[in-house]
């Protein structure tokens, strides 16, 4: 019987704790799809899952990782054979149902998603959740309207996952990128994958005693939320649109209603968990077509690690010290 391996979370000495265990092909959970993984990625949701009380996963033992990428093993499905190169990212995976962080997974038929042409494992999971993230805040804007030459877009957080590859995705389609970023050692870095301006989020502060700020920004993509969303609103053009997907700034929205009413403002949710599979599909064509990274963006973004180095790769991102992407190697 095959034995593979998998990082896990569990309870000892009254903490939460990541450690590697061995598994056979018995403790695999239900699903018509059994896959052997070729790489996972690091993402702030899988350090959560570290945290007690965060909700994202309600019993332990558990396998985090809400990205896979790998090949078909067995499946019951029609829609899958073996053999066949494929990625999860999204619905129960490292949540509700184990995760990637593991040599092999069985998941539902319905999670599936066929590896777009042209696309590798190790780029695939080089974006995984917060690539599909960035390129789906693009996509939603563009659709309410969004082209190059309106103006610059705002990118928060920029030097993390969400933000690295939204930076380098607006660039590719010719959008003027501002990224914002506390950290003035990444100015170079932010420039070499396409910022042409970087900017302190201390910067984007409304004039004491203003509702609004001076319009600005034809677009944002904020993946921090928190205060700093309050201030992004208040400072886009109007008729723009600015795109929410995740809350490591805060969960609170401090704002008026004047840049909606005043300026037609648009807030846009981005759930990359839940998203449907027709949308899911298009957004990955797309990345595997218009933005599809380059080896030297890779070697920009992405730090590849064996699954030994998971624990201290997901201490790092609860803290805020991770630049980029880190890339799970497990087969």
């Amino acid at each position: 019987m095959e034995v593979y391996r998998a990082l896990t979370v569990d309870w000892k000495d009254s903490k939460l704790q990541p450690e590697i265990r061995d598994y056979s092909v018995d403790d695999l959970p239900e699903g018509e799809v059994t896959i052997r993984v070729a790489y996972s990625s690091v993402n702030y949701k899988d350090g959560l899952t570290t945290i007690p009380g965060t909700g994202i996963v309600s019993h332990y033992p558990h396998v985090p990782g809400i990205d896979l990428a790998g090949t078909v093993l067995a499946s019951s499905d029609r829609s899958f054979k073996e053999g066949d190169e494929v990625l999860v990212t999204g619905y129960g995976l490292g949540a509700s149902h184990p995760g990637g962080f593991s040599e092999l997974a069985r998941v539902p038929a319905s999670w599936v998603v066929p590896m777009p042409s042209g696309l590798t494992a190790k780029a695939a999971m080089a974006l995984g959740t917060a690539g599909f993230t960035a390129a789906l805040s693009i996509h939603r804007m563009e659709q309410n309207g969004l082209k190059p030459g309106q103006g610059p877009v705002l990118v928060s957080g920029a030097t993390g996952g969400v933000g690295s590859w939204a930076v380098s995705m607006l660039a590719k389609s010719g959008y003027e990128v501002t990224a914002s970023t506390r950290k003035s050692a990444e100015i170079e870095y932010l420039k070499s994958i396409g910022a042409q301006e970087t900017i302190s989020p201390s910067e984007l502060e409304a004039p004491e005693g203003k509702s609004l700020s001076r319009e600005r920004w034809a677009g944002a993509v904020d993946p921090v939320g928190g205060p700093f969303l309050t201030h992004v609103l208040n400072a886009v053009r109007y008729g723009g649109s600015v795109t929410l997907s995740g809350f490591t700034g805060g969960t609170e929205l401090a704002s008026t209603v004047y840049p909606f009413i005043l300026r037609g403002v648009n807030l846009i949710g981005i759930d990359s968990v839940l998203c449907p599979m027709d949308v899911r599909r298009t957004v990955w064509d797309r990345i595997a077509a218009e933005w599809q990274p380059d080896g030297a963006l890779l070697d920009a973004i992405v730090h590849e690690i064996p699954l030994s180095e998971l624990p201290a790769a997901i201490a790092q991102v609860l803290q805020g010290r991770m630049r980029g992407r880190s890339v799970v190697a497990l087969s």
